[in-house]
């Protein structure tokens, strides 16, 4: 079956959303920094923590992750300052 909407992996970073991790005081000095960015089709690419497995056997009603996805975590203070860079509508 054809999924309405396929990510393409071809798609290019273009701009980060909101503030960087080391902007925020998320980083502590180490590596694997949470990240929102917009891709060149429009679409928006989200570095976080794979918690897929914590999730996937208690999500709810009517959400589910496939095999080919995974559940990640940002912190809520990266999506707040990504807010001035993501349009209304």
């Amino acid at each position: 079956m054809e999924r309405a909407w396929e990510a393409s992996p071809a798609s290019s970073m273009t701009r980060r959303l909101g503030r960087s991790a080391a902007e925020l005081g998320l980083t502590g000095g180490r590596n694997g920094c949470p990240d929102i960015w917009e891709l060149d089709d429009g679409d928006i690419a989200v570095i976080g923590r794979d918690l897929t497995g914590s999730f996937r056997h208690r999500l709810p009603a009517g959400v589910s992750i496939a095999e080919d996805e995974r559940l990640v975590i940002i912190p809520r203070n990266m999506l707040i300052a990504s807010k001035v860079d993501i349009p209304d509508a």
